[in-house]
């Protein structure tokens, strides 16, 4: 009888409000880390076709000899899925509650003493909701075009480099990495002052400079990553 109460509990802690916003906030910081890594790689596209390919191949070396080939990728990976289905469950189930508790007292979201009855689409909620489904339908794509070689547009190739190029020398693939690259920026934005507050950093006098570190992260995440293709597109890569 004790140990299922005691099971009952951490249940229910798990699943607290806390738990799941702290979840989000561990899972979003992952999600950072290797967006930054993965920018770095991008970069690399400017020292051109064998410093690109040479990094891509070394990639799936790391580890070895403890590790198989592709040991380590595949850890990653799988961080990485963990990560990104945790963090969206969070949200999920987040989203779901608030709801739940706006229908139950009558009122509606996010409202103001300008709107009342609070109608209006908030910034939090596209760049969070949204957001995110743009961002996890644009990562399906990008895997299929750039890590499996399912989708080929410009022309398939075995070559990293020469699939970055070709994809990026057409314009409505440099306009859909575009859009996706903003919706990262805005969720990344609002994601990481949401983590600051959720991990106890948001006190006061420090709002502002949180605030900037926030914009700046994301901008210049955004920024690193719309880099190479524009430059591909405009003939300054290839």
């Amino acid at each position: 009888m004790a140990n299922s109460t005691l099971t009952k509990q951490r249940s229910t802690a798990f699943r607290s409000t806390v738990a799941l916003k702290s979840a989000m906030a561990v899972t979003g910081v992952i999600l950072v880390l290797f967006l930054i890594a993965h920018m770095y790689g991008n970069l690399m596209v400017f020292g051109g076709q064998e410093v690109f390919d040479n990094y891509a191949h070394h990639l799936r070396e790391l580890g070895e000899p403890m590790l198989p080939h592709e040991g380590a990728l595949w850890i990653i990976r799988v961080v990485l899925l963990a990560s990104v289905l945790i963090h969206a469950y969070a949200a999920f189930t987040l989203w779901a509650r608030a709801r739940r508790a706006r229908a139950a007292t009558g009122v509606r979201r996010y409202q103001s003493t300008q709107n009342k009855k609070g109608v209006q689409r908030s910034y939090a909620s596209f760049t969070m909701r949204w957001g995110g489904v743009i961002v996890i339908l644009f990562v399906v794509y990008h895997l299929l075009h750039f890590t499996t070689n399912h989708i080929a547009p410009g022309g398939a190739s075995d070559s990293p480099y020469q699939r970055v190029v070709n994809g990026f020398e057409i314009w409505w693939v440099v306009l859909s990495y575009l859009i996706a690259m903003l919706a990262v920026g805005l969720h990344l934005r609002h994601g990481i002052w949401s983590a600051t507050q959720t991990l106890g950093q948001n006190k006061a006098g420090r709002q502002r400079g949180l605030n900037v570190i926030a914009t700046a992260i994301a901008a210049v995440i955004t920024v690193g990553f719309l880099v190479p293709p524009f430059s591909i597109f405009f003939g300054l890569v290839g």
